[in-house]
């Protein structure tokens, strides 16, 4: 088996059962498992041996909600000052012209993207399928990059026409959703530790599907053993359309239609009630908090620090690269702490809270207890940030604070399933350079329609 040893990092962030911070620590891992954490007293032997002084080591990053194909249309200039539907309809024309190539090439640049932010783990919700895209497209891209991917099967079916938000051209038949999302589970899920491919059953929002998808598909998740994953109470226009359309507020529909428990996460819930947070804490719902996007669009600030007050599992998503514009998911941590003071006080959250929901917290959103910690028997999912650059210079005082309070860095080291995939700060999996060329090439031609 292989060994490797990660050793003298000024910080070791566990985020164990007692959140120990380990001083000149180390991490041992043999093929994908960590075998062993501790100080630097007596260090084991190993293939491969990596000195970290100067680093700060902790778990991998996890992304809970992203839209990985919007990385085609960000800065769009007509949907540059728009809110969340004004935003939606401005942008369905140009997704409509979506191909294959464009979903590989733009789930592989938003990975790699994530990937040199820190994140090891991303979930990805894809919901439109035109011109013969498949969800096989960014699976395919994962594997290529070499990222942990929770593939949400995302899908419209009430068009307008109907009384939903998308274009009619855009929605796919209910039927035809549902056995698509049997052949994915049945093609793609592995429910085993350490899988590095999961589906997520996942149709797009209340708005842009029937309750009866809802319910189906819900069904169908649970026959599976898969996770339940959609859009609720976003910004007060999505309040306003569950009201006046099913008359329930967004957390009364979901229970309602059989959308909460613990094998079921909501992105967004900037408007979630104080009965919603209720509801969501009894059944062990999860919530994607997305501080930047929520800001971008300005649907608002989530009350996350009454959810975790709850008890309620939170994790942190960039959400689509076109409502952020970017996918830095411990820049997106820094968002998480800074809107939460901005909405509840400088005690609302601290730098070590905003951290433990981006690794710990979307660990369990996602339905995962082998990632999110550094402890033995977890997967071998971690990343070091190198603290002698300009941006952390003067922030040694807390090394680990300064992560979150300072300028976000890149990602000195990563390491996914035991396999190094970042050294020096460069992604070892692909060619950047290339990649940003044909992407910046795609996105010419799905904004322009050439």
């Amino acid at each position: 088996m292989a060994t490797l040893l990660l050793r003298n990092a000024d910080r070791v962030v566990t985020m164990d059962e007692g959140r120990r911070e380990i001083a000149g620590g180390f991490v041992l891992v043999e093929d994908q498992r960590i075998v062993a954490v501790g100080d630097g007293e007596a260090l084991p032997a190993a293939d491969t041996v990596i000195d970290l002084s100067g680093h700060v080591l902790l778990p991998g990053l996890v992304n809970t909600h992203h839209h990985m194909y919007q990385s085609l249309t960000r800065a769009v200039p007509a949907a540059q000052d728009a809110d969340l539907f004004g935003w939606l309809k401005a942008l369905y024309p140009i997704w409509a012209r979506l191909t294959p190539e464009m979903v590989r090439v733009s789930s592989q640049t938003a990975m790699a993207e994530l990937m040199l932010s820190g994140c090891t783990t991303s979930s990805d919700h894809l919901y439109l399928y035109p011109n013969g895209c498949r969800l096989d497209d960014s699976l395919e891209a994962a594997d290529a990059v070499g990222l942990r991917f929770h593939a949400a099967r995302g899908a419209m079916s009430l068009g307008e026409s109907a009384g939903g938000l998308p274009p009619d051209a855009l929605v796919e038949d209910e039927a035809a959703i549902l056995a698509d999302t049997r052949r994915l589970i049945e093609t793609w899920h592995d429910p085993a530790p350490f899988a590095m491919r999961r589906i997520v059953v996942a149709p797009c929002s209340p708005f842009s599907v029937s309750p009866g998808l809802m319910r189906d598909a819900a069904s169908l998740a649970r026959s599976y053993g898969v996770s339940l994953h959609t859009h609720l109470a976003e910004n007060q226009d999505d309040v306003a359309y569950s009201r006046e359309r099913f008359g329930m507020t967004p957390a009364e529909y979901a229970a309602d239609l059989g959308w909460v428990g613990p094998d079921v996460w909501h992105a967004h819930c900037v408007k979630l009630d104080e009965d919603g947070i209720r509801l969501f804490a009894r059944t062990g719902t999860g919530v994607a908090h997305c501080p930047c996007s929520n800001m971008r669009l300005a649907s608002g600030i989530a009350p996350v620090p009454r959810m975790r007050c709850e008890g309620i599992s939170v994790g942190l998503g960039v959400d689509g690269s076109a409502s952020n514009d970017g996918s830095h998911l411990l820049g997106e941590a820094r968002q998480a702490l800074l809107l939460a003071r901005v909405g509840h006080g400088p005690a609302a959250m601290t730098a070590r809270e905003a951290l433990e929901i981006a690794t710990l917290g979307g660990a369990r959103v996602l339905g995962r207890d082998d990632i999110g910690a550094l402890k033995v028997g977890m997967a071998a999912d971690l990343v070091a940030f190198d603290l002698r650059g300009l941006g952390l210079a003067g922030a040694r005082h807390d090394p680990v604070a300064a992560l979150v309070f300072c300028a976000p860095p890149s990602v000195a080291l990563s390491v996914i399933n035991g396999r190094i995939v970042v050294r020096d700060g460069r992604l070892l999996t692909v060619d950047t350079g290339v990649l940003a060329e044909r992407h910046d090439a795609l996105s010419r031609r799905l904004v322009n329609g050439g």
